[in-house]
Protein backbone atom coordinates (compact mmCIF):
# COMPACT_ATOMS: atom_id res chain seq x y z
CA UNK A 1 0.00 0.00 0.00
CA UNK A 2 3.28 2.54 0.55
CA UNK A 3 3.81 2.60 -2.96
CA UNK A 4 -0.17 3.40 -3.92
CA UNK A 5 -0.02 6.04 -1.21
CA UNK A 6 3.05 7.88 -2.91
CA UNK A 7 1.53 7.67 -6.42
CA UNK A 8 -1.72 9.50 -4.77
CA UNK A 9 -0.39 12.09 -3.31
CA UNK A 10 1.99 12.57 -5.99
CA UNK A 11 -0.77 12.93 -8.41
CA UNK A 12 -3.03 15.53 -5.62
CA UNK A 13 0.22 17.65 -5.81
CA UNK A 14 0.19 18.45 -9.58
CA UNK A 15 -3.42 18.95 -9.71
CA UNK A 16 -4.40 23.02 -9.89
CA UNK A 17 -7.60 23.75 -7.27
CA UNK A 18 -10.66 23.88 -10.10
CA UNK A 19 -13.89 22.51 -10.15
CA UNK A 20 -13.12 20.23 -13.40
CA UNK A 21 -9.56 19.16 -11.49
CA UNK A 22 -11.29 18.15 -8.19
CA UNK A 23 -13.88 15.74 -9.87
CA UNK A 24 -10.62 14.56 -11.56
CA UNK A 25 -8.89 13.72 -8.43
CA UNK A 26 -11.68 12.21 -6.33
CA UNK A 27 -12.17 9.64 -9.71
CA UNK A 28 -8.46 9.08 -9.65
CA UNK A 29 -8.37 8.82 -5.74
CA UNK A 30 -11.10 6.37 -6.29
CA UNK A 31 -9.02 4.01 -8.89
CA UNK A 32 -6.11 4.58 -6.91
CA UNK A 33 -8.02 3.07 -3.40
CA UNK A 34 -9.99 0.83 -5.39
CA UNK A 35 -6.26 -0.67 -6.81
CA UNK A 36 -4.58 -0.87 -2.95
CA UNK A 37 -7.84 -2.79 -1.63
CA UNK A 38 -7.74 -5.46 -4.57
CA UNK A 39 -4.04 -6.08 -4.10
CA UNK A 40 -3.86 -6.31 -0.24
CA UNK A 41 -6.85 -8.72 -0.85
CA UNK A 42 -4.89 -10.90 -2.73
CA UNK A 43 -3.23 -13.69 -0.78
CA UNK A 44 -0.89 -16.34 -2.07
CA UNK A 45 -1.44 -19.39 -0.58
CA UNK A 46 1.75 -21.54 -0.02
CA UNK A 47 2.03 -25.22 0.69
CA UNK A 48 3.05 -26.33 4.76
CA UNK A 49 4.89 -29.63 2.99
CA UNK A 50 5.35 -28.50 -0.77
CA UNK A 51 6.42 -31.03 -3.02
CA UNK A 52 4.33 -34.30 -3.65
CA UNK A 53 2.60 -35.29 -0.74
CA UNK A 54 -0.25 -36.89 -1.47
CA UNK A 55 -3.32 -37.78 0.67
CA UNK A 56 -1.65 -36.89 3.75
CA UNK A 57 -3.20 -38.19 7.31
CA UNK A 58 -1.99 -36.19 10.41
CA UNK A 59 -2.31 -37.09 13.45
CA UNK A 60 -1.36 -35.46 17.16
CA UNK A 61 1.11 -37.05 19.83
CA UNK A 62 3.92 -35.63 21.99
CA UNK A 63 2.68 -32.14 21.90
CA UNK A 64 3.48 -32.06 18.10
CA UNK A 65 1.74 -32.96 15.15
CA UNK A 66 2.68 -35.87 12.74
CA UNK A 67 1.66 -35.93 9.08
CA UNK A 68 1.89 -39.06 6.29
CA UNK A 69 1.65 -39.27 2.36
CA UNK A 70 1.14 -41.63 -0.38
CA UNK A 71 4.57 -42.54 -1.67
CA UNK A 72 3.32 -44.57 -4.60
CA UNK A 73 6.39 -46.54 -6.70
CA UNK A 74 8.91 -44.54 -4.63
CA UNK A 75 10.77 -46.32 -1.73
CA UNK A 76 11.22 -45.71 1.25
CA UNK A 77 7.57 -46.04 1.61
CA UNK A 78 5.11 -43.45 3.03
CA UNK A 79 6.82 -40.56 4.05
CA UNK A 80 6.85 -39.31 7.71
CA UNK A 81 6.52 -35.35 8.49
CA UNK A 82 6.48 -33.65 11.95
CA UNK A 83 5.49 -30.35 13.05
CA UNK A 84 4.72 -28.28 16.17
CA UNK A 85 2.83 -25.94 14.74
CA UNK A 86 1.20 -27.26 11.72
CA UNK A 87 3.10 -24.99 9.53
CA UNK A 88 6.61 -25.86 9.24
CA UNK A 89 7.55 -29.39 8.80
CA UNK A 90 10.23 -31.48 8.72
CA UNK A 91 10.94 -35.18 7.03
CA UNK A 92 12.08 -37.37 9.85
CA UNK A 93 11.68 -40.76 8.02
CA UNK A 94 8.86 -43.52 6.68
CA UNK A 95 6.80 -45.91 7.61
CA UNK A 96 8.27 -48.67 6.18
CA UNK A 97 12.13 -49.35 4.80
CA UNK A 98 11.24 -52.07 2.82
CA UNK A 99 8.04 -52.97 1.19
CA UNK A 100 5.64 -55.61 2.81
CA UNK A 101 5.92 -59.02 2.00
CA UNK A 102 2.10 -59.25 0.14
CA UNK A 103 2.80 -56.16 -1.46
CA UNK A 104 4.14 -55.21 -5.46
CA UNK A 105 3.11 -51.43 -5.50
CA UNK A 106 1.14 -48.47 -5.42
CA UNK A 107 1.74 -47.34 -2.34
CA UNK A 108 -1.37 -44.97 -1.05
CA UNK A 109 -3.46 -43.09 1.20
CA UNK A 110 -1.92 -43.66 4.71
CA UNK A 111 -4.17 -43.21 7.60
CA UNK A 112 -3.37 -43.18 10.86
CA UNK A 113 -5.05 -43.96 14.19
CA UNK A 114 -4.58 -44.34 18.19
CA UNK A 115 -5.28 -46.17 21.11
CA UNK A 116 -4.33 -49.11 23.46
CA UNK A 117 -0.80 -47.16 23.29
CA UNK A 118 -0.65 -48.68 20.15
CA UNK A 119 -0.44 -46.32 16.85
CA UNK A 120 -2.22 -47.81 13.88
CA UNK A 121 -1.51 -46.86 10.05
CA UNK A 122 -4.17 -47.94 7.64
CA UNK A 123 -2.81 -48.21 4.03
CA UNK A 124 -3.69 -49.11 0.47
CA UNK A 125 -0.81 -50.90 -1.92
CA UNK A 126 -1.08 -53.72 -4.04
CA UNK A 127 -0.78 -57.21 -3.66
CA UNK A 128 1.78 -59.04 -5.40
CA UNK A 129 -0.34 -62.14 -6.20
CA UNK A 130 -3.20 -60.74 -8.34
CA UNK A 131 -2.39 -56.84 -8.75
CA UNK A 132 -5.59 -55.92 -6.61
CA UNK A 133 -5.00 -53.14 -4.46
CA UNK A 134 -5.91 -53.93 -1.04
CA UNK A 135 -5.93 -51.63 2.55
CA UNK A 136 -3.06 -53.46 4.88
CA UNK A 137 -2.70 -52.60 8.24
CA UNK A 138 0.58 -51.66 10.72
CA UNK A 139 1.62 -50.63 14.20
CA UNK A 140 3.98 -49.23 16.48
CA UNK A 141 4.32 -47.90 19.63
CA UNK A 142 5.70 -44.70 18.01
CA UNK A 143 3.69 -42.65 15.69
CA UNK A 144 7.04 -42.11 13.79
CA UNK A 145 8.77 -45.07 13.53
CA UNK A 146 9.09 -49.06 14.42
CA UNK A 147 6.08 -49.70 12.09
CA UNK A 148 5.52 -53.79 11.71
CA UNK A 149 3.33 -54.88 9.12
CA UNK A 150 0.34 -57.27 10.31
CA UNK A 151 -1.12 -57.90 6.93
CA UNK A 152 -4.37 -56.76 4.49
CA UNK A 153 -7.04 -56.24 6.66
CA UNK A 154 -9.44 -55.25 3.62
CA UNK A 155 -9.61 -57.09 0.25
CA UNK A 156 -12.75 -56.19 -1.47
CA UNK A 157 -13.59 -56.85 -4.97
CA UNK A 158 -11.63 -55.57 -7.64
CA UNK A 159 -10.19 -52.93 -5.17
CA UNK A 160 -10.58 -50.95 -1.85
CA UNK A 161 -8.61 -48.23 -1.27
CA UNK A 162 -8.22 -44.61 0.76
CA UNK A 163 -8.94 -46.10 4.46
CA UNK A 164 -10.36 -43.70 6.88
CA UNK A 165 -11.24 -44.79 10.77
CA UNK A 166 -13.80 -43.37 13.15
CA UNK A 167 -14.83 -43.99 16.49
CA UNK A 168 -18.40 -43.51 17.30
CA UNK A 169 -18.51 -44.09 21.00
CA UNK A 170 -17.33 -47.42 21.84
CA UNK A 171 -17.25 -48.60 18.35
CA UNK A 172 -14.27 -48.32 15.79
CA UNK A 173 -15.31 -48.46 12.26
CA UNK A 174 -13.22 -48.67 9.10
CA UNK A 175 -14.53 -46.88 5.68
CA UNK A 176 -13.30 -47.50 2.38
CA UNK A 177 -13.81 -46.41 -1.62
CA UNK A 178 -15.01 -49.39 -3.50
CA UNK A 179 -16.55 -49.97 -6.86
CA UNK A 180 -13.68 -47.97 -8.35
CA UNK A 181 -13.17 -49.99 -11.23
CA UNK A 182 -16.59 -51.84 -11.24
CA UNK A 183 -19.17 -50.96 -14.19
CA UNK A 184 -21.78 -49.64 -11.32
CA UNK A 185 -21.63 -46.56 -9.05
CA UNK A 186 -18.17 -46.07 -6.45
CA UNK A 187 -19.55 -46.08 -2.44
CA UNK A 188 -17.65 -44.75 0.59
CA UNK A 189 -18.41 -48.67 2.63
CA UNK A 190 -17.99 -49.29 6.26
CA UNK A 191 -16.89 -52.56 8.41
CA UNK A 192 -16.37 -52.42 11.95
CA UNK A 193 -13.38 -53.03 13.58
CA UNK A 194 -12.35 -55.27 15.90
CA UNK A 195 -11.24 -54.31 19.01
CA UNK A 196 -7.60 -54.72 18.52
CA UNK A 197 -7.81 -52.90 15.40
CA UNK A 198 -6.53 -55.78 13.51
CA UNK A 199 -9.39 -57.41 11.98
CA UNK A 200 -12.89 -56.61 10.44
CA UNK A 201 -16.41 -57.80 12.12
CA UNK A 202 -19.58 -58.41 10.35
CA UNK A 203 -20.75 -57.17 6.87
CA UNK A 204 -19.34 -53.61 5.20
CA UNK A 205 -22.21 -51.11 4.78
CA UNK A 206 -23.01 -48.69 2.49
CA UNK A 207 -22.45 -45.08 3.98
CA UNK A 208 -22.45 -42.41 0.68
CA UNK A 209 -22.98 -43.48 -3.00
CA UNK A 210 -22.02 -41.89 -6.04
CA UNK A 211 -24.95 -41.12 -7.68
CA UNK A 212 -23.96 -38.52 -10.00
CA UNK A 213 -20.59 -40.43 -10.88
CA UNK A 214 -18.36 -37.70 -10.73
CA UNK A 215 -16.34 -39.76 -8.66
CA UNK A 216 -16.58 -40.09 -4.33
CA UNK A 217 -13.03 -41.08 -2.49
CA UNK A 218 -10.65 -39.59 0.42
CA UNK A 219 -13.59 -39.65 3.24
CA UNK A 220 -13.14 -38.12 6.50
CA UNK A 221 -16.08 -37.74 9.20
CA UNK A 222 -16.47 -35.42 12.22
CA UNK A 223 -19.64 -35.08 14.35
CA UNK A 224 -20.88 -31.90 15.82
CA UNK A 225 -24.05 -31.07 17.33
CA UNK A 226 -25.86 -34.26 16.69
CA UNK A 227 -24.48 -34.78 13.00
CA UNK A 228 -21.84 -36.76 11.32
CA UNK A 229 -19.95 -34.90 8.59
CA UNK A 230 -18.79 -36.93 5.84
CA UNK A 231 -16.03 -34.56 3.78
CA UNK A 232 -15.02 -36.35 0.60
CA UNK A 233 -13.11 -35.87 -2.77
CA UNK A 234 -15.11 -35.83 -6.13
CA UNK A 235 -13.80 -35.83 -9.47
CA UNK A 236 -10.54 -37.06 -11.05
CA UNK A 237 -7.64 -37.08 -8.62
CA UNK A 238 -4.54 -36.89 -10.86
CA UNK A 239 -2.59 -35.70 -13.68
CA UNK A 240 -2.89 -32.30 -15.89
CA UNK A 241 -6.67 -32.77 -16.23
CA UNK A 242 -8.05 -33.47 -12.48
CA UNK A 243 -10.59 -31.60 -11.44
CA UNK A 244 -10.84 -33.00 -7.55
CA UNK A 245 -12.64 -30.90 -5.08
CA UNK A 246 -13.58 -31.35 -1.72
CA UNK A 247 -17.39 -31.59 -0.34
CA UNK A 248 -19.52 -32.88 2.45
CA UNK A 249 -22.84 -34.68 3.37
CA UNK A 250 -24.28 -34.94 6.67
CA UNK A 251 -26.29 -37.80 8.62
CA UNK A 252 -28.50 -38.01 11.87
CA UNK A 253 -26.37 -41.43 12.16
CA UNK A 254 -23.36 -42.92 11.17
CA UNK A 255 -25.00 -45.13 9.09
CA UNK A 256 -26.66 -42.50 7.19
CA UNK A 257 -28.52 -42.09 4.80
CA UNK A 258 -26.32 -39.06 4.38
CA UNK A 259 -27.09 -35.65 2.70
CA UNK A 260 -24.95 -33.81 0.51
CA UNK A 261 -24.27 -30.10 1.11
CA UNK A 262 -26.39 -28.03 -1.53
CA UNK A 263 -23.81 -25.21 -1.28
CA UNK A 264 -20.59 -27.74 -2.52
CA UNK A 265 -17.64 -28.15 -2.67
CA UNK A 266 -15.64 -26.16 0.24
CA UNK A 267 -12.58 -26.48 -1.26
CA UNK A 268 -12.45 -26.03 -4.61
CA UNK A 269 -9.93 -24.35 -7.83
CA UNK A 270 -8.80 -20.97 -6.99
CA UNK A 271 -6.46 -18.54 -8.58
CA UNK A 272 -3.04 -20.42 -7.34
CA UNK A 273 -4.52 -23.90 -7.05
CA UNK A 274 -6.55 -26.90 -8.65
CA UNK A 275 -7.68 -30.25 -7.61
CA UNK A 276 -7.89 -29.76 -3.21
CA UNK A 277 -8.75 -33.09 -1.89
CA UNK A 278 -8.26 -35.95 0.79
CA UNK A 279 -7.19 -34.68 3.66
CA UNK A 280 -8.06 -35.25 6.96
CA UNK A 281 -8.45 -33.19 10.40
CA UNK A 282 -6.75 -32.94 13.24
CA UNK A 283 -7.62 -30.36 16.68
CA UNK A 284 -5.16 -28.01 17.70
CA UNK A 285 -4.46 -27.04 21.00
CA UNK A 286 -7.00 -23.43 20.59
CA UNK A 287 -9.95 -26.01 19.80
CA UNK A 288 -9.71 -25.55 16.59
CA UNK A 289 -9.97 -28.26 13.59
CA UNK A 290 -7.52 -28.39 10.64
CA UNK A 291 -7.33 -30.11 7.69
CA UNK A 292 -4.57 -31.03 5.77
CA UNK A 293 -5.06 -31.92 2.21
CA UNK A 294 -3.36 -31.95 -0.92
CA UNK A 295 -3.67 -29.59 -4.14
CA UNK A 296 -1.78 -28.84 -7.32
CA UNK A 297 -0.40 -25.90 -8.12
CA UNK A 298 -1.57 -24.17 -11.04
CA UNK A 299 1.73 -23.14 -12.09
CA UNK A 300 3.91 -25.65 -11.64
CA UNK A 301 0.89 -28.69 -12.02
CA UNK A 302 1.91 -32.55 -12.38
CA UNK A 303 5.64 -31.31 -12.30
CA UNK A 304 5.81 -30.68 -8.56
CA UNK A 305 3.11 -33.09 -7.72
CA UNK A 306 0.03 -32.75 -5.35
CA UNK A 307 1.47 -30.56 -2.35
CA UNK A 308 0.60 -30.57 1.45
CA UNK A 309 -2.15 -27.58 2.24
CA UNK A 310 -3.63 -26.81 4.94
CA UNK A 311 -7.12 -25.07 5.95
CA UNK A 312 -9.35 -24.38 8.90
CA UNK A 313 -12.50 -25.42 9.77
CA UNK A 314 -15.55 -22.99 10.74
CA UNK A 315 -19.03 -23.36 10.36
CA UNK A 316 -21.51 -21.33 9.07
CA UNK A 317 -24.07 -19.31 10.85
CA UNK A 318 -26.62 -19.09 8.43
CA UNK A 319 -27.04 -22.90 7.80
CA UNK A 320 -24.69 -24.72 10.10
CA UNK A 321 -22.59 -26.19 7.38
CA UNK A 322 -19.03 -26.62 7.69
CA UNK A 323 -16.46 -23.71 5.85
CA UNK A 324 -13.03 -24.44 5.36
CA UNK A 325 -10.85 -21.78 4.40
CA UNK A 326 -7.20 -22.18 3.12
CA UNK A 327 -4.45 -21.36 5.27
CA UNK A 328 -0.49 -20.39 3.74
CA UNK A 329 2.53 -21.91 4.84
CA UNK A 330 5.76 -20.38 5.63
CA UNK A 331 6.58 -19.44 1.98
CA UNK A 332 10.47 -20.35 2.61
CA UNK A 333 13.12 -20.73 -0.02
CA UNK A 334 13.63 -24.61 -1.30
CA UNK A 335 17.08 -24.18 -2.44
CA UNK A 336 19.87 -26.36 -0.91
CA UNK A 337 23.45 -27.88 -1.39
CA UNK A 338 24.60 -31.23 -0.08
CA UNK A 339 27.92 -31.90 0.37
CA UNK A 340 27.69 -35.37 1.99
CA UNK A 341 30.19 -34.89 4.70
CA UNK A 342 28.31 -37.07 7.13
CA UNK A 343 27.89 -40.69 6.88
CA UNK A 344 24.31 -40.35 7.43
CA UNK A 345 22.07 -40.89 4.24
CA UNK A 346 19.77 -38.04 3.97
CA UNK A 347 16.06 -38.65 5.03
CA UNK A 348 14.82 -37.20 1.66
CA UNK A 349 16.39 -39.28 -0.92
CA UNK A 350 14.06 -42.15 -2.91
CA UNK A 351 13.99 -44.52 -5.44
CA UNK A 352 11.69 -46.62 -7.85
CA UNK A 353 12.09 -49.78 -6.13
CA UNK A 354 10.61 -51.83 -8.91
CA UNK A 355 13.25 -51.03 -11.15
CA UNK A 356 16.09 -50.63 -9.29
CA UNK A 357 17.83 -52.06 -6.18
CA UNK A 358 20.53 -49.19 -5.16
CA UNK A 359 23.23 -49.68 -3.08
CA UNK A 360 24.62 -45.97 -0.99
CA UNK A 361 26.94 -45.09 1.03
CA UNK A 362 28.38 -41.72 2.17
CA UNK A 363 31.53 -40.78 3.81
CA UNK A 364 34.40 -37.95 3.51
CA UNK A 365 32.63 -35.96 1.60
CA UNK A 366 31.78 -38.71 -1.22
CA UNK A 367 28.20 -40.02 -1.68
CA UNK A 368 29.33 -43.16 -3.54
CA UNK A 369 26.21 -44.79 -5.73
CA UNK A 370 25.65 -48.15 -7.53
CA UNK A 371 23.27 -51.14 -6.91
CA UNK A 372 21.13 -53.60 -9.56
CA UNK A 373 19.12 -52.53 -12.20
CA UNK A 374 16.51 -54.20 -13.13
CA UNK A 375 16.90 -56.14 -17.09
CA UNK A 376 14.31 -53.99 -18.85
CA UNK A 377 15.18 -50.65 -17.12
CA UNK A 378 16.70 -48.46 -19.18
CA UNK A 379 17.36 -45.75 -17.62
CA UNK A 380 19.48 -47.31 -14.39
CA UNK A 381 19.58 -46.14 -10.66
CA UNK A 382 17.99 -42.94 -9.87
CA UNK A 383 18.60 -41.48 -6.30
CA UNK A 384 16.06 -38.61 -6.37
CA UNK A 385 14.46 -36.14 -4.21
CA UNK A 386 10.94 -34.46 -4.44
CA UNK A 387 11.18 -31.01 -6.29
CA UNK A 388 8.81 -28.18 -5.33
CA UNK A 389 8.89 -26.73 -9.28
CA UNK A 390 9.44 -27.97 -12.68
CA UNK A 391 11.94 -24.99 -13.21
CA UNK A 392 15.25 -25.37 -11.99
CA UNK A 393 18.82 -25.58 -12.34
CA UNK A 394 20.48 -28.85 -10.44
CA UNK A 395 24.47 -29.35 -10.31
CA UNK A 396 26.57 -32.69 -9.30
CA UNK A 397 29.84 -32.80 -8.84
CA UNK A 398 31.58 -36.71 -10.49
CA UNK A 399 34.98 -37.60 -8.75
CA UNK A 400 35.57 -41.03 -10.58
CA UNK A 401 36.10 -42.16 -13.96
CA UNK A 402 34.87 -45.57 -14.97
CA UNK A 403 32.79 -46.90 -18.19
CA UNK A 404 29.83 -46.83 -15.92
CA UNK A 405 27.78 -43.48 -16.69
CA UNK A 406 27.16 -40.76 -13.56
CA UNK A 407 25.81 -37.52 -13.10
CA UNK A 408 22.52 -36.04 -12.77
CA UNK A 409 18.98 -37.68 -13.81
CA UNK A 410 15.50 -35.89 -14.03
CA UNK A 411 12.98 -39.18 -13.74
CA UNK A 412 9.73 -39.97 -13.81
CA UNK A 413 9.62 -43.80 -14.43
CA UNK A 414 11.93 -46.27 -15.62
CA UNK A 415 10.67 -45.54 -19.16
CA UNK A 416 10.42 -41.76 -19.32
CA UNK A 417 14.00 -40.36 -17.84
CA UNK A 418 16.36 -37.97 -18.73
CA UNK A 419 20.11 -36.72 -17.65
CA UNK A 420 23.42 -35.99 -18.22
CA UNK A 421 26.27 -37.58 -17.15
CA UNK A 422 30.21 -38.92 -17.42
CA UNK A 423 31.09 -42.09 -18.75
CA UNK A 424 34.50 -42.91 -19.92
CA UNK A 425 36.28 -39.74 -21.08
CA UNK A 426 33.40 -38.31 -22.55
CA UNK A 427 29.56 -36.25 -20.93
CA UNK A 428 26.67 -37.75 -22.55
CA UNK A 429 23.32 -36.17 -22.59
CA UNK A 430 20.51 -39.05 -22.95
CA UNK A 431 16.92 -39.46 -22.34
CA UNK A 432 14.56 -42.71 -22.51
CA UNK A 433 11.40 -42.75 -23.72
CA UNK A 434 8.52 -45.25 -25.14
CA UNK A 435 10.94 -47.93 -24.22
CA UNK A 436 13.67 -46.40 -26.32
CA UNK A 437 17.14 -45.18 -25.26
CA UNK A 438 18.81 -42.25 -27.36
CA UNK A 439 21.72 -40.26 -26.94
CA UNK A 440 21.21 -37.00 -27.73
CA UNK A 441 24.45 -35.55 -27.98
CA UNK A 442 28.01 -36.69 -26.72
CA UNK A 443 31.53 -34.12 -25.50
CA UNK A 444 34.75 -35.36 -24.89
CA UNK A 445 36.54 -34.21 -21.99
CA UNK A 446 40.06 -34.48 -19.99
CA UNK A 447 39.30 -37.22 -16.88
CA UNK A 448 42.06 -35.49 -15.21
CA UNK A 449 40.23 -33.25 -12.57
CA UNK A 450 36.20 -33.85 -11.34
CA UNK A 451 33.71 -32.71 -13.45
CA UNK A 452 30.70 -30.73 -12.50
CA UNK A 453 27.30 -30.88 -14.29
CA UNK A 454 24.39 -29.21 -14.67
CA UNK A 455 21.02 -29.47 -15.95
CA UNK A 456 18.51 -26.53 -16.44
CA UNK A 457 14.97 -26.65 -17.30
CA UNK A 458 13.13 -23.61 -18.25
CA UNK A 459 9.39 -22.53 -18.31
CA UNK A 460 9.18 -23.79 -21.55
CA UNK A 461 10.25 -27.63 -20.15
CA UNK A 462 12.88 -27.63 -22.33
CA UNK A 463 16.17 -29.02 -21.03
CA UNK A 464 19.52 -27.35 -21.29
CA UNK A 465 22.95 -29.40 -20.01
CA UNK A 466 26.39 -28.37 -18.71
CA UNK A 467 29.48 -29.20 -17.71
CA UNK A 468 32.82 -27.76 -16.47
CA UNK A 469 36.19 -28.78 -15.01
CA UNK A 470 38.11 -26.78 -12.31
CA UNK A 471 37.83 -22.81 -13.23
CA UNK A 472 36.95 -23.32 -16.55
CA UNK A 473 32.92 -21.37 -17.60
CA UNK A 474 30.55 -23.82 -18.15
CA UNK A 475 30.39 -25.05 -21.36
CA UNK A 476 26.95 -26.82 -22.91
CA UNK A 477 26.41 -29.84 -24.44
CA UNK A 478 25.28 -29.08 -28.02
CA UNK A 479 21.66 -30.58 -29.03
CA UNK A 480 20.86 -30.13 -32.93
CA UNK A 481 17.06 -30.22 -31.77
CA UNK A 482 14.99 -28.97 -28.69
CA UNK A 483 14.26 -31.29 -25.91
CA UNK A 484 11.61 -31.14 -23.05
CA UNK A 485 10.55 -32.78 -19.74
CA UNK A 486 6.67 -32.92 -20.96
CA UNK A 487 6.75 -36.73 -21.19
CA UNK A 488 7.99 -37.42 -17.91
CA UNK A 489 5.24 -36.65 -15.72
CA UNK A 490 2.98 -39.86 -14.32
CA UNK A 491 -0.43 -40.22 -13.54
CA UNK A 492 -0.27 -40.50 -9.95
CA UNK A 493 3.30 -38.82 -9.43
CA UNK A 494 5.37 -35.50 -10.43
CA UNK A 495 9.36 -36.42 -11.71
CA UNK A 496 12.21 -36.36 -9.78
CA UNK A 497 15.52 -34.77 -9.57
CA UNK A 498 18.93 -36.91 -8.47
CA UNK A 499 21.81 -38.67 -8.70
CA UNK A 500 22.58 -41.40 -11.16
CA UNK A 501 24.44 -44.60 -11.81
CA UNK A 502 24.01 -47.09 -14.73
CA UNK A 503 27.01 -49.48 -14.85
CA UNK A 504 28.06 -52.83 -13.84
CA UNK A 505 26.95 -53.50 -9.35
CA UNK A 506 30.98 -53.68 -8.96
CA UNK A 507 31.48 -50.29 -10.37
CA UNK A 508 30.17 -46.98 -8.66
CA UNK A 509 29.69 -43.20 -8.87
CA UNK A 510 31.32 -40.81 -6.49
CA UNK A 511 29.70 -37.54 -6.40
CA UNK A 512 31.09 -34.97 -3.87
CA UNK A 513 28.40 -32.33 -4.35
CA UNK A 514 24.28 -31.51 -5.11
CA UNK A 515 22.56 -28.53 -5.78
CA UNK A 516 19.27 -27.49 -6.48
CA UNK A 517 17.72 -23.76 -6.95
CA UNK A 518 14.39 -23.09 -7.93
CA UNK A 519 14.10 -20.65 -10.75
Amino acid sequence: MMFINKIYFDILSTFKKTKFLYYVRLAVIAKLLFLGNFLSAQTIITPVIAGDFADPSIIRANNQYYAIGTSSEWAPHFPVYNSTDLLNWKQSGYIFDHAPEWTSGSFWAPEYDYHDRTYFIYYTARRKKDNVSCIGVATSKYPDRGFVDQGVIIDYGKESIDAFVYLDGNTRYITFKAYGLDKRPIEILAYQLSKNGLKIEGEAFSLLKDDERIGLEGQSILKRDGYYYLFYSAGNCCGAKCDYNVRVARSKSFAGPYQKYKNNPLLAENEYWKCSGHGTFVKAPDGKYNYLYHAYNKKTNVFSGRQGMLAVLSWSANDGWPVLKEKSGPGVSYDFKMLFNNPQIDKKWQWDFRNSTPKISQQKGRLHLSGIVNKDNLSGIALTMRPVSGTFEATTTVNNTNDALKGLVYYGDANAALGVGVIDDKVEFWKVENKVRTVLSKVKVSVKNPIMLKMKIAEDLSVMVFFKQGKQEWQNVPLTEKVTTDFLPQWDRSPRIGLHFNGNVNQNASFSTFEVKYL
